[in-house]
């Protein structure tokens, strides 16, 4: 992985392409870049749209030559590998701004992935958090469906990184094997509020609001069923009835 964001502007071309020793004051030797590293493999650029603009035609041409020329070096040495590159901004106005190059664009966009934000595939989280957890060396923590429930009322405007930030605070405090509500600390910028009375619930049927409840709620608790019964305040029986009803 190579972070376009997280690298000076003034070292990322030596961090990308490697350099030859005696390139510049303090290259005592020759440093393999990240586009030679990942020869025969795949190069992920995170953050591809912090990548300076006068750095942007060498990029350019490793992907379309797959050579790269190290800085001070005067020989081309063939890459074969895929890169697959991400950002969070929006590179269409980037373009427009002539931020971010055109051609580079077209070149990177052969294949899209669109990842909605967090807080609009809150289903996902309970993928998610395992997931998270088991990254943080804490595959065998438990988390409660209350946890699942505040979790999922928070909006994420730091997204996956905020989760897995909270995730990681949260289980330093965590004593008994199962992560509670109490032990979560929200860093960013307040939810916005998700009161039942600011929802636009108006012009509504109560079948259609029945059904989301339902579907958003056995999200939560990954299908649990009986879970989801006790979050919506039903027994188990009426749910399975609900269930039938509406087709689910």
């Amino acid at each position: 992985m190579f972070d376009c964001g997280a690298v000076a502007a003034n070292l990322a071309e030596s961090e990308l392409f490697g350099y030859e020793r005696g390139a510049f004051t303090g290259a005592v030797s020759g440093h393999v870049g990240a586009f030679e590293r990942a020869h025969g493999g795949t190069l992920f650029l995170d953050e591809v749209g912090e990548l300076p603009l006068n750095l942007q035609p060498r990029l350019l041409r490793a992907l379309e030559n797959r050579v790269v020329q190290r800085v001070g070096g005067k020989e081309y040495r063939p890459v074969n590998l895929r890169v697959v590159a991400a950002t969070n901004r929006d590179l269409p106005a980037c373009v427009a701004e002539r931020t971010f190059r055109e051609d580079l664009f077209f070149r990177l966009t052969a294949a899209v992935i669109p990842v909605p934000a967090l807080r609009r595939r809150l289903e996902d989280l309970p993928v998610l958090v395992p997931l998270l957890l088991a990254d943080l060396g804490q595959r065998d923590l438990e988390v409660s469906a209350e946890t699942y429930a505040v979790l999922g009322a928070h909006n994420w405007p730091g997204n996956v990184r905020e989760l897995k930030n909270t995730l990681a605070s949260a289980s330093a405090f965590v004593e008994e094997g199962v992560l509670e509500p109490r032990h979560l600390l929200f860093m960013g910028p307040p939810s916005t509020p998700t009161g039942l009375d600011q929802l636009p619930l108006g012009g509504q049927t109560l079948e259609s609001l029945e059904r989301a409840a339902i579907e958003q709620t056995l999200a939560k608790h990954g299908g649990n069923k009986t879970q989801t019964a006790e979050t919506l305040g039903i027994s188990t029986s009426a749910l399975y009835e609900k269930l039938k009803k509406l087709g689910l």
